[in-house]
């Protein structure tokens, strides 16, 4: 009973969203509600605490409206400065199918700015430009999300590896095994089957395009591009693999995705493997409202500049993050440290709420870049005006789904704090999970780290909550840790398919504001061929008596 109040707060968002096609902003602030109720009345938690995690939460959701503001102000200041019509018009250079251009732009250049920022930037800078070049807002939003995971567990170089480990130490210790040993095998592990897995990413996602939004609503077209597909999948996904057997989690994601993006573009160009016939989606006088963005997000200027001048900001954004990103450089500590703290919030002793503003991405490089795009397009007082004008009025619809989003999340993970002597609600919703199964535990071990990350918004939160759970599960029911985790980390990965946090930012940057529900119904069945997938994969090796040697 516990865990089914426990998992309400979730199930209504579910059931609001995807069942009744409610936004965002109106399912959310609903199931914040129930979610206070139930930590009030179940959980026995104090009004202070109730109200100090909540408020938390809301401080939290600053740090992703701000990124969001930012992908925004990027997309906006180079669609009036001109560099999105000549940053269209060398994409169409490259090829004008539009599965090509999914597959480079929503996948591998997506991938690259995951390796780079993760936390939700790559969809929300990936399916504006998938929009400037002719894609319906919700197609560009609906395949961003899709791409956005196979790069994940080891986003933001390495992060998502870093947070499971920080919550290791007794657990590996436990063992006798060094914890370097151990994080590479962790590292190894996570990659080989989630590259399997990422080889098919590419087509998936094609096929969920040409389905739901073609003209034929069949999932031929894709299957017709299913070799350049694959051929992408492979670009990506040897060098990801080497990488993270060789270097170990920061680099994955980032240099295999560099890789594989100038391996595709080059492959295009030359039509190898590139079909003949050319696929579009229907003429945009025929597109449903559903798939039209919501708001003004401003028109396009005409080109008027060279290419490489227009690409300089998206060129000066991967450079800074790699270089702010990756410690050798030496910039990252000194941007973290970098912060407007809070401590105590609303009187609870120990909740401190940090704002690492140097840090986020919205901030550096995006508004930075934002903000030296003004002089190097030369960009007139008008349009940089408009530009910041349009942003925030896009941003406003975010705001309150956000705040509510993410005020409910903090308010789940901290429910331990209570007078009852309780775990958490998400504690109680996974330990659940693990008791029910039992034996069949691996066939849930992935489904954990995905309702982490739809909760949390983060694979990097989900592997923090979970990765220590999952290690004791696997160790009382004799399965080898090692793949059990492995199972959390790609969940986790999965996860940021059909996470509210994406979904939210995503909507907000392409306009399909109240979209959201309908993203997370469709987005729900490649997330769950992904899981099916990895279980099916990884469980035959545990239910074979396979444990992965150190």
């Amino acid at each position: 009973m516990d865990a089914l109040l426990a998992f309400s707060p979730i199930l209504l968002t579910i059931i609001l969203m995807a069942g009744f096609n409610w936004g965002a902003k109106k399912a959310l602030p609903l199931s914040l509600l129930l979610a206070m109720l139930v930590a009030l009345f179940e959980w026995n938690m104090s009004l202070q605490n109730i109200l100090g995690y909540t408020f938390f939460g809301f401080l939290k959701a600053i740090d992703i409206l701000i990124i969001i503001f930012g992908a925004i102000l990027i997309l906006n200041t180079l669609k009036l400065s001109g560099a999105m019509a000549t940053i269209n018009q060398g994409f169409s250079g490259i090829t004008d199918d539009r599965r090509i251009q999914a597959i480079i732009i929503g996948f591998m250049f997506s991938a690259f700015i995951e390796g780079a920022a993760g936390f939700g930037t790559p969809a929300a800078l990936a399916a504006p430009l998938l929009v400037g070049l002719g894609f319906p807002p919700l197609a560009a939003a609906l395949v961003a999300l899709i791409y956005n995971s196979v790069p994940v567990p080891f986003g933001a170089v390495g992060t998502p590896i870093f947070g499971a480990m920080s919550t290791l130490e007794t657990n590996v210790a436990s063992t006798g095994i060094s914890p370097e040993v151990f994080k590479m095998a962790l590292t190894e592990w996570i990659a080989i089957p989630n590259a399997i897995a990422g080889i098919l990413i590419p087509l998936l996602g094609i096929t969920i395009m040409t389905r739901f939004f073609g003209q034929e609503k069949s999932i031929k077209p894709a299957l017709v591009v299913a070799p350049f597909a694959i051929f992408a999948g492979l670009s990506f996904m040897i060098p990801y693999v080497l990488i993270a057997m060789i270097f170990g989690p920061e680099l994955p994601s980032l240099v295999g995705a560099l890789i594989g993006l100038a391996i595709v573009v080059v492959a295009a160009k030359r039509r190898f493997l590139v079909p003949n016939d050319r696929w579009d989606f229907p003429e945009s006088s025929k597109w449903p409202d559903l798939w039209r963005s919501k708001i003004d997000t401003g028109s396009t200027s005409e080109a008027k500049m060279s290419l490489f001048r227009a690409w300089s900001p998206y060129l000066l954004i991967a450079i800074i993050l790699v270089v702010t990103r990756i410690p050798t450089f030496g910039f990252k500590q000194l941007l973290l440290e970098q912060a407007f703290t809070l401590n105590n919030v609303a009187g609870i002793e120990g909740l401190n709420y940090s704002l690492k503003w140097a840090y986020l991405p919205g901030i550096i490089p995006f508004i930075l870049v934002a903000l030296v795009t003004h002089f190097i397009h030369g960009m007139s007082w008008v349009d940089v005006k408009k530009a910041w004008q349009l942003t925030f009025k896009q941003l406003s619809g975010a705001a309150i789904a956000l705040f509510a989003g993410v005020g409910m999340v903090q308010l789940i993970l901290n429910s331990g704090v209570n007078a009852s002597g309780m775990e958490s609600m998400l504690t109680t919703m996974a330990g659940a999970t693990a008791n029910i199964s039992g034996a069949a535990y691996p066939l849930f071990a992935a489904m954990i780290g995905i309702l982490g990350s739809f909760m949390s918004g983060s694979a990097t939160v989900s592997n923090i909550l979970f990765m220590s759970f999952q290690f004791e599960t696997a160790s009382i029911l004799d399965f080898p840790q090692i793949l059990i985790l492995s199972m959390q980390g790609i969940g986790a990965g999965i996860g940021n398919m059909i996470c509210i946090n994406n979904i939210v930012a995503v909507t907000a940057t392409v306009g399909c504001i109240g979209a959201e529900g309908n993203i997370i119904r469709i987005n729900a069945l490649p997330a769950f061929i992904y899981y099916v997938f990895i279980t099916l994969l990884l469980g035959t090796l545990i239910y074979s008596g396979f444990s992965p040697s150190f």
